[in-house]
C-alpha cells in the first residue's frame, strides 16, 4: 500500500469508544448462531493477520508469529478456499 494511502486510512483507525464497542461486539458477540461461530472467528483472526504492522500497532493487536504461521493462517486460508468452492457456479 502506497504511504500516501496509509497515512489517509489512519483517521479510520482511531480508538474511539464507538470503534471499540464495534469491534468488540463483531469479534466476541458476532449475531450468528454458536455452532457458526468458531469458523466466523477463525476468519476475523486470518483477516487480523493481513492488516498491516502500522494499523496492528494503532489497533492494539499484537503480532503472535507462531500461533499466526500455524494455525490462524493455514484456518483461513482453508476456510477462505471452502468459501469460494461453495460459492462457485455448479
Amino acid at each position: 500500500m502506497p504511504c500516501w494511502t496509509a497515512r489517509r486510512l489512519r483517521p479510520e483507525l482511531r480508538l474511539t469508544s464507538e470503534a471499540r464497542a464495534a469491534a468488540r461486539f463483531l469479534l466476541l458477540d458476532p449475531p450468528l448462531p454458536l455452532p457458526v461461530r468458531p469458523l466466523y472467528g477463525a476468519l476475523a483472526a486470518a483477516g487480523v493477520t493481513l492488516l498491516p504492522s502500522w494499523a496492528r500497532t494503532l489497533l492494539r493487536l499484537p503480532r503472535l508469529p507462531l500461533v499466526e504461521d500455524v494455525t490462524v493462517c493455514p484456518a483461513g486460508h482453508l476456510l477462505t478456499r471452502t468459501i469460494r468452492w461453495a460459492m462457485s457456479p455448479p
